[in-house]
Parts: C-alpha cells; structure tokens; sequence
C-alpha cells in the first residue's frame, strides 16, 4: 500500500454533517476549542459541542492508522473483523499479533486508544451535561439533548464493558474537560454487574426523552428512543451470557422485544447489498453519517479493493468465513446431500455471501475478480502484487461500485457505518427467548424473517430442533448476518467458543488454472495466517500498561496480563 494515499483518503469534518442538518451548520467554531463561556452563551454552540461528540474528541487525519479518536471503530483500515475467524488485514497494521496471542497490556495493536479515548468522551459528555441547565432553552429540547448526551456516554460504557469486563464507573466526579482523569478516587473497577446496570439504567432515561424519529429537527444520524432501547438490548444479551453471567436471559429478551414492539423498524426491502449503502433504510436504528469528500471516512474502495483494480487488498476474510455459508437450499457444505461441489465452490451458496465476499471469478465492476495462477490480474501475480490478498478472498459487503477504485477522494465516502439494525435486534430476541425458554414458535419467526427476507430467500429453519440444536443454528445466523459488522469479536467472546474458534488455522484459497475440471480451475486450501492463538486471558482486553502506571498501580489488571 501507499502510506501517504491512506493517510490523505480520511477526510476532515470538524463535526458529523447529518443530512438534515441547518445550513451551515458546521460553519461554526470547530467545539474542540471552544471556551466555556462560549459554549453557554449560545445554545446553537453548545448544540454542535453535543453533535460533535458523536464524532469525537479530536478530528485530525494524522493520528496513524488504526488509531482513530471518535465514537466506534466502524469503518478503519484495520477492521474489527481481522482480529477474528472472519479476515485478516493485508498488511498487518498490529492486527497479526492479536490474532497470534501476543497482545500484552504494553501492545495491544490498533485496540490500544480504546481504553483512553472511551474515557475522554465520556469525559466530554459529563462536561456537556454540568452545563446544560444553566442554558436558555426549552424544556423539551433541554430534555433531548441530556438523552442524547446520556445514549452516547452509554455507548463508551459499553465499549469498556465488552472490552475490559468490570470498568470504572466515573460518574459526575469527572465534569471539566481540564479534569484529571488519573484522580486517585477514580480508580477502582466496579463488577460487571454493576457496570452494565449503570449504562441501562442511563439508557433508560435517555430513551424517555429521546425522540422516537428523526425528523428535520432532530436530523437523521442522531440517537432515538429505538437507539437507546436498541444498545439496552445487547447490553442485556452480553449480560446473560456465559462470560458475563451477570443479567438474565428474560431480561434480555424482554429488552429486545421493546425494540420490536415499537413497530417503527423493519428488515429492509432493498437488498442485503443495498442496505449497507444508503442511510434511508428502515432497517437501521443508530448509524454514523458520512458526507462524500468530507467526512472522515476510509475510503473503502480503494482500501479493500483487489490489486487488480489498483486496491488495497485491506481486510481479507477468511478460508474459515467462506466455508460456513450453507448452499441455497439451506444445507451446510459438510452434508453430502447438500449438492456443494468443492472443485466449482462457489455457485448455488446463501445469497449473503454473494454480498458480501469476492472470489475466483466473480462478477465485479464490468469484468471478474482473478485470483487464479498462473496470470490472475488479483493474484500476486497482478499488477501492485504486494497488494494481493494473502487468503484469495476480497471484501464485497460495504462497497460501493458507483464509487471510482482509482482516484477516490473526490467522490467516495459517502456509505454510512452502521452501529445497530434490526436483524440484529431479531437475533437478540431469538438467542435470549431461545436460552430462557426454548425454541418456541417466536424464536422461529424472528430467526426465519431474516432468512426469508427480499433479496436472502433462504428456506427456514428445520422444525423440531433442541435448544442446543437452535443455539447452533442461531450462532451460526450471526455469524452469516453481521459479518464484518464488529460482532464476531465479541460473540465468539461473550460465548466462550473462542477457545475454539480462534485457536484453529486461519485458511485461504489457492487457485490454479486446469482445464481437466468443469470449473476451469482446481482449488485447495492453504494456510494464510499462521500460529493463530487464542488464551483464556484474552477473553478480555488488556488494560493499557500507560493506565495502569498512571495509577501507580492501584487500577486493577486484568488476570493474565
């Protein structure tokens, strides 16, 4: 890759630009220099101080890869997805570690500014919320805007939770931004029990006073009382589960359940591919905006794009992904009934994986995708062949074709990161009816509408499955759905599998040229990754050893580290 292109691909947006949003909205002083009194003297500012903490703290472009400041990952160079079973990034970036057991609390790869950068902002949204009854403004917008700052500090809670367990719960004590976050009384970890009722118990105030749409007041990319319920709901899911042991899964259940009993959300009709391509989906509850040749955003295309179409390679899933999308018609490629033919692999699998991975072949950008030897434009044999995929596989899901490869900055960027969407509240309901009270009729339904929607068709579940049976198949489903969307990480985590799952080889395809076979091609296996390794330490993140020092050793390490 080109170091100086990645780096100039983030575009710079002092705040996020929703598309509702005033005119010249983000004319505004940039609100990471603003004063005080500034801030309270006009309450335009002070909102846009609000707005701009869904993006972060800071808004360089030059902070490294990996390591940016603001709300989530979504969208980075380094994926979530390529510290798990799912991909692995091209060119490392401190992603190979992780995946081979060697993050320690003084190198945890591009994770490292999670633990700070969490702080910070709820840091930023405590200074927000010891403001804002001191502003002139109604009591309705007042009430808005402290369930907006309340959901989006709940959301940094629950980026510390699944990443650190039991964290520290900092409360008002932390409220100016000059607010030394290394104040000895702030250093003792609550229990995860205590962490995760702390974060609902917010988000269930926000919900009350979060809008229930956006609207051209309240502009789209904002939270709602559906984002709100939403993260409550996979709050509750993490609790429940064999690591955390901490919640109930009635509860779980029950929460997400409120997100479908809204009846404003919907799987979307427009395509699995479409979806991850347009904000205006009523499938999506909570979704970072971005704004062609503004906003901070990885220009994906070029990122993760083959060689051969002057790409990035980036974030190349894996051998082990590829294998667990079932046929069509429903069967897994390990059933010799199935039909799957391993030298033609690829024809007659779940639509999803049309959608999201490229592959020997594919169609793609008015020609294919050719990973094959000798010859194959994407194989490392192609033109920029340091940019060829180690594992044979390109990314699919999130990009976008109307957006050039070659000469991106001017028009990409433009696809939204989606934090939260309502196939994955279905699969909450599913997973926490299913382990309260078996696979009735309901943890049937919410699983099968996501296999039959538009665009999937996959026929539905067997009927008369175990529990056990319907915990598999319903692992599985997440496993095939949100793909790349940063669950894999947690999932495999949250239910212990990851001893398993992350403990096997890494495998990609290797493809050669031969006439003799139907396909034109003879495919085997080949390790891409190896000395993948997973121990039970790393369940949880490391503490940054920076923290634990700043302390003097008083913030509690994880065991292990």
């Amino acid at each position: 890759m080109k170091p100086l292109k990645r780096i100039s691909c983030l575009l710079v947006l002092s705040g996020l630009l929703f598309s509702a949003c005033k005119k010249n909205f983000l004319d505004l002083n940039p609100t990471d220099r603003l004063t005080g009194t500034s801030i309270t003297s006009d309450t335009s500012l002070f909102e846009a101080y609000v707005i701009n903490r869904y993006l972060g703290e800071q808004v360089g472009v030059n902070e490294g890869e990996g390591s940016p400041p603001g709300f989530g990952r979504g969208f980075e160079y380094a994926m979530a997805s390529s510290v798990t079973d799912e991909s692995m990034y091209n060119t490392d970036n401190g992603s190979w570690l992780i995946e081979q057991g060697q993050m320690a609390a003084n190198n945890t790869g591009f994770l490292g500014t999670l633990y700070a950068r969490s702080y910070a902002g709820i840091r930023d949204c405590n200074y927000a919320l010891s403001l804002i009854n001191g502003l002139p403004l109604s009591t309705g917008h007042k009430n808005r805007l402290i369930g907006e700052l309340e959901f989006i500090r709940a959301y940094r809670y629950q980026d510390l939770i699944r990443n650190y367990g039991g964290i520290v719960l900092i409360g008002d004590q932390v409220s100016q931004l000059t607010d030394n976050l290394q104040n000895p009384a702030l250093f003792k970890r609550a229990t995860i029990q205590e962490s995760i009722a702390y974060a609902t118990a917010q988000l269930d105030d926000a919900a009350a006073k979060l809008p229930l749409n956006n609207s051209s007041t309240w502009a789209l990319g904002r939270a709602t009382k559906g984002a709100a319920m939403a993260l409550k709901s996979r709050l509750l899911l993490y609790a429940a589960s064999p690591l955390y042991s901490a919640g109930t899964w009635q509860d779980a259940a029950a929460a997400a359940k409120a997100v479908m009993d809204l009846g404003k959300y919907s799987l979307s009709q427009n395509g699995y591919q479409q979806l991850f391509l347009s904000p205006n989906d009523n499938e999506i509850i909570f979704e970072r905006l971005f704004v062609v040749n503004t906003a901070r955003h990885v220009c994906m295309e070029i990122s993760n794009g083959p060689n051969g179409y002057d790409g990035w390679a980036g974030n190349t899933p894996f051998q082990n992904l590829v294998d667990d999308y079932d046929m069509d018609n429903g069967k897994s490629i390990t059933d010799p009934t199935s039909g799957y033919d391993p030298q033609n692999p690829y024809v007659k699998r779940d639509p999803r994986f049309y959608a999201t991975i490229l592959y020997n072949k594919a169609p793609y950008r008015g020609s294919t995708v050719d990973v094959y030897l000798p010859g194959g434009k994407d194989s490392n044999q192609g033109p920029s062949n340091w940019n060829a995929s180690q594992t044979g596989y390109y990314l699919r899901k999130f990009m976008n074709d109307a957006y050039p490869i070659d000469n991106p900055w001017s028009v990409a960027g433009g696809q939204p990161w989606i934090y939260m969407r309502y196939a994955e509240i279905l699969l909450n309901y599913a997973e926490a009816q299913n382990e309260a009270s078996g696979p009735d009729a309901t943890v049937y339904a919410a699983i099968n509408s996501i296999r039959a929607r538009a665009s999937v068709n996959m026929p539905p579940l067997p009927g008369g499955l175990s529990q056990t049976d319907m915990r598999t198949a319903i692992q599985h489903e997440r496993r095939i759905e949100l793909a790349f969307e940063e669950h894999r990480f947690y999932d495999v985590r949250r239910w212990k599998i990851a001893m398993q799952t992350e403990n096997v080889p890494a495998y990609g395809v290797s493809v050669t040229v031969n006439a003799a076979n139907p396909s034109g091609y003879t495919y085997a296996r080949k390790i891409s990754l190896a000395n993948r390794s997973f121990l039970p330490q790393h369940y949880w993140l490391p503490i940054p050893l920076t923290e634990i020092q700043a302390s003097g050793g008083q913030l509690q390490q994880n065991p292990g580290y």
